[in-house]
């Protein structure tokens, strides 16, 4: 183009072409150079350069109307997707991530406040030192804090440049491992409240312009209603799962509820139909998942699993007192429980329940009704013991004072309809309260007799009782450990037996009635004695004076030890007795040495026990050696059968 002709309409004709080709600005500015180059005239010059000036406004008008249509139809797309149902971590994302590619941003991140208006970061696109999610933003004074007071958004082009911004070593290290420099916070609100904070970042100098901030913000709200909705969801889901598992459980204690009933009504079932304690115990184990035992008061075994496994029995004792003081089931030591028995403010005894798992939810309760079923056996038991007292209580009576008698047959007879077999082995006790509420004592006898299937009637103030077995001075200390906790204070309990058949009652008796008045005599009330353990004054006290028995008794095992191995104990312990207690003395009277008779008397220590040197014991073995050898010398006399030569060893004691 020749200097001539820019000066006419071409030279902007050509502008004109090169923006509708949409063409670069360095073609415009190519135009420009050329006319220059060409000679044009400096007018010519000066309105090609206004015109390319103008192509440069519209472009860069056209760009930001571009721009603000593309954040626009973004922000249209980000709020359709923001319609759509998210969780709250997967929307706070959502927003990050878009916000970021609207302005094309190096990092976005959302903080969010807590219930006491701190701001902690829960998502962030873009970090690279590994933000950690769940920071708090302690510092005050920052640019995010200044936002939420103001409900403005506040940006810097250069963070750590700007004076004008209150800085803390805490953020400032933050922003520096992210090598941030500029910075828009924009506030989190829905009408007059704040939720928290969008940080929008980049790693270089930049100046937000106004509409941008705009766009964010316009943003940032419809980002705060999503926030708020889904955090109702949220909270709606949560509550909706906590009443599906709250519906569950309910259904599962219901199940459970209406296992227990069933257990129940099948336990009352068993003791309407007349089951013994044992079946309903095993019953109840069963439907408790357990091992179950019944004990009494005094802690005896009276129905139910005869061992239960791995017992603290000093934990189960705290328990059980526990138990009966707060009248509802304890747990004791591991998985134990243990459940009063009572009837009103009665004790009856005592449940324990070793489960296989742990009780939960009406375990406990059902437990406790196990407890009142067992109380109302116990009191039906104690109901018909009292409805056939009168019956057991004249044929007693009868028995004690007939002695022989040819109707004694016609009583044995009686006594098995009433399920007393007095032709087994029987001990005959009699119990004296010592003080306190004599009826306490008399129903206390009463259901005891039921229980073991013995007899029961009280005379002078005692409380007599006729009970199967064999081990009468075992059996009266049990008596004794049972009744005198419930009285409060010890009893006496003079014992007799074992006998067979109804002419032995009257006679065990009246040697029980001796036994009672040696105590009293000894000063001994609130013991038990039977004539065996009242040694040789027993020996005096019998009817039929057996020194076989009493000889037995005293020093038996010595004899027996004698007698199969054919040792010299006995004599041993004469000279020793002899001797006045000196081994030495004893060892030149036997014409041994004394270590000898240290060794023999270690045996006879083994044999007698610990304190068989004790004065009361002393004097019993002294009297039994005696009248060992005066049976000795009887036996050996013409005439009485074949003598034994006088060795130190002697026969067990004969009848």
């Amino acid at each position: 183009m020749s200097a001539e002709t820019w000066g006419t309409e071409s030279g902007l004709l050509t502008v004109l072409e090169l923006l509708a080709q949409d063409a670069p600005q360095h073609r415009f500015d190519e135009l420009v150079q050329r006319a220059r180059r060409a000679g044009a005239a400096a007018d010519d010059v000066r309105r090609l350069e206004r015109a390319v000036h103008l192509v440069e406004e519209v472009q860069n008008a056209r760009d930001s109307r571009r721009r603000r249509e593309n954040g626009l139809a973004e922000l249209v797309e980000t709020a359709r997707e923001l319609t759509v149902p998210h969780d709250l971590e997967s929307l706070l994302r959502l927003v990050a991530q878009r916000v970021k590619r609207l302005l094309n941003l190096d990092m976005t991140c959302v903080a969010l406040q807590d219930a006491h208006q701190d701001l902690y970061i829960h998502t962030c696109e873009g970090s690279t030192t590994a933000l950690v999610i769940g920071h708090p933003i302690r510092d005050s004074r920052g640019l995010g804090q200044r936002a939420l007071m103001s409900g403005a958004p506040l940006w810097t082009a250069d963070y750590l440049g700007d004076d004008s911004i209150a800085h803390s070593l805490a953020s400032d290290a933050v922003v520096r491992a992210e090598g941030v420099r500029a910075l828009l916070a924009v506030p989190l609100r829905n009408g007059g409240s704040s939720i928290g904070v969008l940080y929008a970042t980049m790693r270089t100098v930049r100046h937000f312009t106004p509409e941008e901030i705009s766009l964010v913000d316009s943003f940032a709200a419809l980002a705060t209603v999503a926030i708020e909705r889904a955090d109702r969801l949220d909270r709606a889901s949560n509550e909706v799962s906590e009443l599906e598992l709250d519906r569950f459980r309910t259904r599962t204690r219901l199940v459970r509820l209406q296992q227990l009933s069933e257990a129940h009504s099948s336990t009352m079932d068993l003791l309407l139909s007349g089951a013994d304690l044992d079946t309903v115990a095993k019953a109840m184990g069963d439907a408790l998942d357990g091992a179950l035992q019944l004990r009494d008061t005094s802690g005896h075994f009276l129905a139910g699993s005869a061992e239960l496994p791995d017992l603290d029995e000093d934990a189960l004792a705290a328990a059980t007192l526990d138990a009966h003081t707060y009248r509802r089931p304890v747990a004791a030591s591991g998985t134990t429980w243990v459940a009063p028995v009572t009837a009103g403010a009665e004790e009856l005894g005592t449940l324990v329940l070793c489960p296989a798992t742990a009780l939960v939810g009406g375990d406990e309760w059902l437990l406790q009704l196990t407890a009142h079923a067992f109380a109302i056996q116990l009191l039906l038991q104690r109901s018909a013991a009292v409805a056939e007292g009168s019956v057991r209580d004249d044929l007693f009576n009868e028995l004690l004072t007939t002695g022989h008698s040819g109707q004694n047959e016609l009583k044995v007879q009686g006594a098995g309809r009433l399920g007393v077999d007095l032709e087994v082995p029987h001990v005959l006790l009699v119990v004296r309260p010592e003080g306190g509420e004599p009826g306490r004592a008399v129903a206390w006898g009463s259901s005891y007799a039921h229980r073991v299937t013995g007899l029961k009637t009280v005379r002078d103030g005692c409380v007599v009782l006729l009970v199967p077995g064999r081990d009468t001075s075992a059996i009266a200390r049990s008596v004794a450990d049972e009744l005198s906790p419930l009285l409060g204070h010890p009893v006496s309990v003079g014992a007799a037996g074992p006998g067979r058949g109804a002419d032995e009652v009257a006679r065990m008796y009246q040697e029980a009635k001796r036994c009672l008045d040696a105590l009293t005599a000894l000063n001994r009330t609130g013991s038990v004695a039977s004539m065996r353990d009242l040694g040789f004054l027993g020996l005096l006290l019998s009817d039929d004076h057996d020194a076989g028995l009493f000889i037995e008794t005293a020093i038996g095992p010595v004899l027996g030890y004698d007698s199969d191995r054919l040792t010299h104990l006995t004599g041993t312990l004469e000279a020793y007795i002899r001797s006045g207690a000196s081994p030495t003395s004893a060892a030149e009277a036997l014409h041994v040495h004394p270590n000898t008779v240290s060794r023999r008397l270690e045996r006879i220590t083994e044999l007698l026990g610990a304190r068989w040197q004790q004065p009361d014991r002393l004097l019993d073995i002294q009297l039994a050696l005696r009248l060992h050898r005066i049976r000795e010398v009887l036996i050996r006399q013409p005439g009485t059968g074949t003598g034994h030569a006088n060795t130190g060893t002697t026969p067990r004691a004969m009848p």
